[in-house]
């Protein structure tokens, strides 16, 4: 059905329903009364048969109506980066329609390298209001799966390597989408960290890397930001699927974590009726066979008639189901949203400009002079290419998208002379790479934009990559232009790590990410100095796939259908770090086109400590710093990696300005999950602060002795 058309059908019975009830004036109508108490009122007017329709899907991205209580059909649509196009209601082939363009937004690792809070809060205000306009009660998404290894295929749509990274991006999100009357949805719930075997694949992880790694960002989103729904994985733990695994939903999300809301299954990740009914899922989507052959429907129905599953874990459901329809104004007027405005297109550019990453600017390439520049060869097809449908489930159908050459020629066509070569992408590679090579000699400047694309086997759902190298012949081709033309800067498109084996004939490289609606103004702000980047890295960018932790420590893919993470907590910068292995570009680093120090620095008492330095901006531009806090514990009983993200902040500063800055340290900071004590223990004892611009670029390291 139509969504516009079912949302207004929806609405009409709830009017009709409003109408003939009046007398008796139903409680759960009454937006006046507290939640739980319309929960309860609902609860007890549904028939067993009524109950049961709200756990399952009825279309690919819809959950059943009631029309004799006016309870309408829930609409959900993917995902992290904006509302998804409408598709048709049995399978995924596009419904045709013209009003379902959204705004795109940089993918979820580019919000990640925004070091921005706030401006991730901004962004799921945008996707929230959009969500409204276009009918939806529910938002899949943010994803918050760590990078576990560079070669997974959605990293593009998570945040980064760092589980207190992820956790505070989260919460800023979560916060903004939630306040716009739209539920959000944390995925994947948990451990899901590769594509490959993904609906299969058992995790075998110890519980410290499950707690410390790959939980919090999790537990924050409950916890810190009321999350109201979560999606389950499509993997197994330890075993027992995801979407119905006992320790997860119940034990963890329900029990210890307290979560109120409903958990959803990834699409097609039930197995079991069982297993569904009685380890905590509450909402089943997309089974892959007819709507009432699904576990949670008839077979669940005829279990609980017959005594098999009991009643009281019906309701529980239920309950989790119908406080998300009210706290998403489903039963009394809500936000009204707005589609593809000014404002929203406008926060799409600054998260793209505040995500990008200046990894490299030899003798200050960059920014580059309109005023004394006369002619620039733009090489590559991620150029011209359209990068916001692609990535499945996190593709958008965009208003319009601004490609990188687009976004230049915006900028200074008509004031300098600009070229462009494909370059590679094509079945013509040798004339290609040709007319990229005999552009780079006739142009004062090269910007190559090289990188990855959303085709299977590189930043895409359901595969991961093979390898870390640019396909294409791109990594030969950069040599090739480098050496027709020194002054070159390589701009990356991409949402992981590659290699970069032409690093040193290249004076200037930026990280680009894909960046959404407004990424091509938002890239040539930065190159021509409107823009000073700020974006820093959310995961490290390692030399080779062999120097990576998994490669070195752990294991992946599997082998017989199991995966075990035996690299522990030895993820990301923690093994860089720990065991000395230098990198391409450290987690954290990005360069600035002004300059940055750090002075003045003390622990200060309070939350139990609090870091206070003052940042100067020593250069001729305005610009933002993001410093970082670490903590290294001297002598933990159990071992723990050198140096663990605990506190950030995102520091904007005029020429010549200087700030005191305090970041507090919580308890928490200075905790590590005991498997013995089955809880997390802060150990008295002396622990080093250390404070830097990257990992590995710490300015100052300080004593703290925890006393209690």
């Amino acid at each position: 059905m139509n969504t516009i058309l079912a949302v207004l059908t929806g609405f009409l019975t709830l009017g009709l329903v409003m109408t003939a009830t009046a007398a008796d004036s139903p409680l759960f109508l009454d937006a006046s009364q507290p939640r739980e108490a319309r929960v309860e009122d609902l609860l007890g007017r549904l028939t067993l048969e009524e109950k049961v329709a709200l756990l399952h899907a009825d279309s690919k991205f819809s959950a059943s109506a009631v029309p004799r209580l006016g309870i309408p059909r829930r609409w959900m649509s993917d995902g992290p980066h904006g509302v998804r196009e409408e598709i048709g209601p049995d399978d995924w082939k596009p419904a045709g329609r013209t009003d379902d363009f959204s705004t795109c937004m940089p993918c979820g690792i580019a919000l990640g390298a925004t070091w921005d809070p706030d401006l991730a809060r901004k962004e799921g205000e945008a996707i929230g209001q959009e969500a409204r306009a276009r009918g939806k009660h529910i938002m899949l998404g943010p994803g918050l799966n760590l990078q576990r290894t560079p070669l997974c295929g959605r990293n593009f749509e998570y945040m980064g390597e760092d589980p207190f990274l992820t956790s505070r991006m989260a919460v800023g999100y979560i916060v903004g989408e939630q306040s716009q009357g739209v539920a959000s949805c944390a995925k994947h719930f948990a451990v899901n960290n590769q594509e490959t075997e993904r609906t299969s694949v058992s995790v075998e992880l110890d519980e410290r890397a499950l707690r410390e790694l790959y939980l919090p960002a999790f537990q924050a989103a409950v916890k810190d930001a009321g999350v109201l729904a979560v999606m389950g994985a499509y993997n197994r733990l330890r075993g027992q699927y995801c979407c119905e695994n006992d320790y997860l939903l119940n034990r963890i999300l329900k029990g210890e974590w307290g979560f109120q809301g409903l958990v959803v299954s990834d699409w097609n990740g039930v197995h079991h009726t069982a297993e569904a009914a009685l380890n905590g899922l509450d909402l089943e989507m997309g089974t892959d066979q007819p709507y009432h052959g699904f576990y949670l429907a008839d077979a669940y129905l005829e279990g609980l008639r017959d005594g098999t599953y009991p009643m009281a874990g019906l309701d529980d459901k239920v309950r989790r189901n119908l406080r998300v329809m009210f706290a998403t104004h489903m039963f009394d007027p809500g936000p009204k949203g707005s589609l593809n405005t000014p404002e929203h297109q406008a926060t799409a550019r600054h998260v793209a400009e505040e995500a990008m990453v200046l990894l490299k600017n030899d003798n200050n390439l960059l920014p580059l002079d309109e005023s004394t520049l006369k002619s620039v060869a733009v090489i590559g097809a991620n150029a011209t290419e359209l990068q916001a449908y692609g990535g499945n489930s996190s593709g958008i159908k965009a208003l319009y998208e601004i490609t990188p050459l687009q976004g230049i020629l915006n900028r200074v066509g008509g004031k300098v002379t600009v070229t462009y070569a494909k370059g590679y992408g094509g079945i013509n590679a040798l004339a290609l790479a040709g007319q990229a090579v005999q552009a780079a000699r006739q142009a004062e400047v090269v910007i190559f934009v090289a990188g990855l694309g959303h085709a299977k086997g590189q930043d895409t759902e359901d595969s991961d990559r093979k390898d870390l190298k640019l396909p294409d012949g791109q990594d030969e081709l950069i040599a090739r232009v480098s050496e027709a033309n020194p002054k070159m800067v390589v701009v990356m498109v991409s949402g992981s790590p590659v290699e970069m084996p032409w690093l040193s004939k290249a004076p200037a490289v930026l990280q680009a990410w894909y960046s959404g609606t407004e990424g091509g103004n938002a890239l040539a702000g930065i190159l021509f100095g409107d823009v000073n980047p700020s974006g820093k890295l959310p995961c490290t960018f390692p030399k080779r796939l062999e120097d990576t932790p998994v490669a070195v420590l752990g294991e992946y893919p599997g082998k017989g259908g199991v995966v075990h993470y035996t690299e522990g907590l030895m993820v990301g910068y923690r093994y860089y770090d720990t065991k000395k292995v230098e990198p391409l570009f450290p987690f954290g680093h990005g360069l600035s086109y002004t300059h940055f120090t750090y002075s003045n620095f003390h622990v200060a008492e309070g939350a139990p400590a609090t870091v206070q330095f003052d940042l100067s901006n020593r250069g001729s531009r305005a610009g933002a710093e993001v410093a970082q806090v670490y903590i290294h514990q001297v002598q933990p009983s159990l071992p723990r990696p050198l140096q663990e993200l605990k506190g950030f902040r995102k520091i904007s500063l005029a020429p010549g300005a200087t700030q005191t800055v305090s970041i507090p340290l919580e308890i928490g900071a200075f905790s590590y999950y005991d498997p013995a004590k089955g809880g997390w223990l802060a150990e008295k004892g002396q622990f080093e602060i250390r404070v830097g611009s990257s990992s590995r670029d710490i300015r100052w390291s300080g004593k703290f002795t925890l006393e209690h």
